[in-house]
């Protein structure tokens, strides 16, 4: 039986009980359904039924709880910051609709909680205010928990950013760059691998995750019950007067219940996580609360029906902005400025002369010096050719030249990384017995930017020379090769065998998109059938799941935000290609599950900060993986074209806002004459945006000297996303380049729309406009290439005109 949305109108706590006593292991404690909004009217039986909102009383709502088996306290814990703040007491108290005076040994506190509903089913808004009335507590802070009963080891725990089914995988604690090494987990047929980073556990141990707020791309804990296909999340604004807010879930010894905390300030008792070590000694600091001091903890809570992980990332992505709205965008510098300082940058500092490549960075290593793809390599070369001048397109065939010359590994991918001009590296050299493991994604980026630039050789009146062409195809026949054989691609594989070292993960997800471009570019249908294969048993075995994992080389298998966007690239490519709208709903779904590893709010960095000083708005910021906790400016290492297409082919909004997000924030983390960040260098680009403490809390809102591979995707944005998209017709408007856009007025057969540059650089807008019919036809190849591009000099406005046929 259902649960039925019209006990609503019931009017007391014993009939709910009633209603629900042979149901509570499927109610859990999903009673915000029940008594918290949304009134349902129920015509004669009929299946259609009109909803109404009214206001919840208190009363109602601790009863709903105590009915379905759970409990929401007011917590006060004291720690004992010399031993490395371990828990000195805990005391607890049971909230209800009337305020609560509480006495301690030294204070005296009233406790009060209000309940409020809020737009959208299940959803309500919970303020708990803590008000310390007398007397004083030290090395303390105050907490709201949130008890689930009728839990289980098989809920999907989402920690948007940090943890993925709980991060419920085996773990090993390997320092920084960790590879595998134990001979038990290195092989093709092996299980998910992560690095020691907070989790639930999957085996029989203490199974806790204690995060800092800025930890998360969204401050929330949701999950979704396999039991009773409910869905719950608890969302928070990063902090309050004391800072950001601890967020943390527990599960108990035989994991039949579960306990949700909200904790002000963040205190992570024993320890925190510094990278690749989840015991390094806490260093939060406990507060001492006085007389007169007044605390509050809000949360939105969100009760929903799910059945699957997929309902818990499609509520999500509803609510990940909700109660954390940010304000308008702030241009800071145009797209066009930044691509002219990063074009003299990368031929000043990155391109190699002597042999005729770019380097992905300042050499200082081999990972700095070449490495095909995941970093930049092959894929620098794109925008470089696109955008470059007659120099930089020069520079950029020298560099396919020495590629192809030796490039190619005996396996058939190409080599890992190289150094120096001359010398090819299978893996890792610093590890020795992975010197040879080649990580599968970045030959699939290598012939997904190549043959895209192929095609603009085409364009540009350049030939492509028959080496070129031929290694090329050889890499594809190994991908292809690797796929009929094993059925999976694999993590890491041997540079001179081709066998699988590390098997599993979606390393390889942006695979299928290439071999779908190069079906059509060598017009072999063999690889468009390894590329929808290979696509659907990602689909089966990690979308489904609510996991990708296994992109970057440097995190074991820990969920990552690259493999997971390249998965939509894929789904996107195969729907472009076959037109089967099934790739289109997957598509969909993995860039709603995507969405979780996109900041979703503007972080209030320390006052004294850089990112402070420079005004940094984090909305769009995409965080890493689950062990490199920085977040970061922009896709890695993708433009988000794959949104576009998205969007053009669903009309679905989420998708254009969302790559908007990403798009519009990525220059202001690009050092420029005109707009210095700190001390770094202009055109030099680093990838942290550091919201948590993963490397030391003195790392907040500070920016490295360093060059990275954001540049890249900075520069792929220029190319690949118009600086403004219109759709007259349908009175959509978007900028994605750092200007501002609306509309001015309009009449049955146009619009106008008023354009201004209030940077300090001039702008030149690449601009694309297209009926909502036309947005349901493919792109054209390098679509902006001859486009219109509308020139504005600093503070500048103009009016355009857009024909609505």
């Amino acid at each position: 039986m259902p649960l039925i949305d019209a006990i609503y109108t019931l009017p007391s706590t014993f009939l709910l009980f009633k209603l629900f006593r042979n149901h509570v292991s499927e109610a859990i404690l999903f009673f915000c359904r029940v008594v918290l909004v949304g009134v349902v009217a129920m015509n004669d039986g009929a299946s259609s039924r009109a909803s109404r909102t009214r206001l919840v009383e208190g009363g109602e709502f601790f009863a709903g709880l105590a009915a379905n088996h759970c409990a929401c306290r007011a917590v006060f814990n004291r720690y004992d910051f010399a031993r490395g703040n371990l828990l000195a007491n805990r005391m607890e108290y049971g909230l209800g609709p009337k305020a609560l005076t509480v006495r301690l040994p030294e204070s005296e506190w009233l406790i009060a909680c209000q309940v409020r509903p809020l737009a959208g089913p299940g959803a309500c808004e919970v303020v708990v205010r803590f008000e310390c009335r007398a007397g004083q507590l030290r090395q303390a802070a105050v907490a709201v928990e949130l008890v689930f009963d009728d839990w289980s080891a098989a809920n999907y725990v989402l920690l948007p950013a940090a943890a993925y089914n709980g991060n419920r995988f085996l773990a090993r604690k390997i320092p920084y760059s960790p590879k595998l090494y134990f001979v038990q987990d290195i092989g093709k047929d092996t299980p998910v691998i992560i690095s020691d980073v907070p989790r639930l556990h999957c085996g029989e141990g203490v199974s806790r995750i204690q995060e800092r707020s800025g930890s998360l791309a969204v401050p929330a804990i949701g999950f979704q019950n396999q039991r009773s296909g409910r869905g719950c999340l608890v969302i928070t604004r990063q902090g309050n007067s004391l800072g950001d807010y601890g967020l943390g879930i527990e599960e108990s010894r035989r994991r039949d219940q579960a306990w949700v905390t909200v904790t002000s300030p963040v205190v992570r008792e024993l320890h925190s996580y510094r990278i690749c070590d989840r015991e390094f000694p806490s260093e939060d600091q406990p507060h001492d609360f006085k007389a007169g001091e007044v605390v509050e903890i809000s949360f939105r809570l969100v009760l929903f029906d799910a059945a699957h992980p997929q309902d818990l990332f499609d509520r999500f992505a509803t609510e990940r902005k909700a109660g954390n709205a940010s304000p308008d965008k702030v241009p800071v510098m145009p797209f066009s400025a930044c691509f002219e300082l990063q074009e003299g940058k990368f031929n000043r500092d990155n391109f190699v002369a002597k042999h005729g490549y770019y380097s992905v960075g300042p050499r200082q290593n081999f990972l700095q010096d070449w490495q095909i793809g995941w970093t930049g390599g092959m894929i620098s070369t794109y925008p470089l050719l696109f955008a470059g001048g007659r120099q930089t397109r020069k520079n950029v065939l020298r560099n396919f030249d020495w590629l192809f010359r030796a490039g190619i590994a005996p396996s058939g991918f190409f080599w890992d990384a190289g150094g120096n001009g001359t010398q090819w590296f299978g893996g890792d050299v610093r590890k020795p017995h992975t010197g040879q493991w080649h990580l599968i994604r970045k030959s699939g980026d290598a012939v997904f930017y190549i043959i895209k630039q192929f095609r603009l050789m085409k364009q540009l009146g350049i030939p492509v020379k028959p080496a070129w062409r031929e290694g090329l195809k050889r890499v594809c026949d190994a991908l292809a090769k690797l796929w009929q054989k094993n059925r999976q691609f694999g993590q890491f594989v041997d540079s001179l065998t081709g066998e699988i070292r590390v098997g599993g993960s979606t390393s390889g997800a942006i695979i299928p998109a290439a071999l779908v471009l190069a079906a059509e570019y060598f017009k072999a249908p063999k690889y468009l059938r390894v590329a929808a294969a290979a696509a659907e048993i990602f689909y089966e075995e990690f979308t489904t799941k609510g996991l990708s994992c296994g992109g970057p080389g440097d995190a074991l298998q820990n969920p990552d935000s690259e493999s997971w966007y390249a998965l939509l690239e894929s789904y996107v490519a195969l729907f472009g290609a076959t037109g089967e709208r099934i790739w289109l709903q997957r598509a969909g779904e993995t860039s709603r599950q995507f969405s979780t590893w996109v900041v979703a709010y503007d972080f209030e960095f320390p006052p004294k900060s850089t990112f402070a000083w420079a005004g940094i708005r984090t909305t769009g910021a995409v965080y890493a993986n689950t062990q490199n906790k920085h977040a970061a400016p922009g896709l890695c290492t993708f433009s988000g074209l794959g949104l576009l297409k998205l969007f053009r082919a669903t009309g679905d909004q989420f998708h254009l806002e969302l790559l908007r997000d990403i798009a519009f924030g990525l220059p202001q983390y690009l050092p420029h004459p005109q707009r210095p960040l700190g001390r770094a260098r202009p055109g030099w680009m680093c990838e942290r945006v550091n919201l948590t403490d993963w490397e030391g809390p003195e790392r907040i809102g500070e920016t490295l000297e360093m060059t990275t591979w954001a540049e890249t995707a900075l520069m792929l944005t220029t190319i690949e996303i118009p600086g403004l998209y219109v759709q007259p017709d349908q009175g959509i408007v978007v900028a994605f380049d750092n200007i501002t856009a609306e509309i001015k007025g309009e009449t049955d057969d146009e619009i106008w729309v008023h354009i201004h540059n209030p940077t300090p650089a001039a702008a030149a807008v690449r601009v694309f406009c297209e009926s909502r019919h036309d947005s349901g036809k493919a792109l054209p190849d390098n679509y902006l290439l001859d486009g219109r591009v509308e020139c504005l000099a600093p503070d500048e406005s103009k009016t355009l005109k857009f024909l609505k046929s």
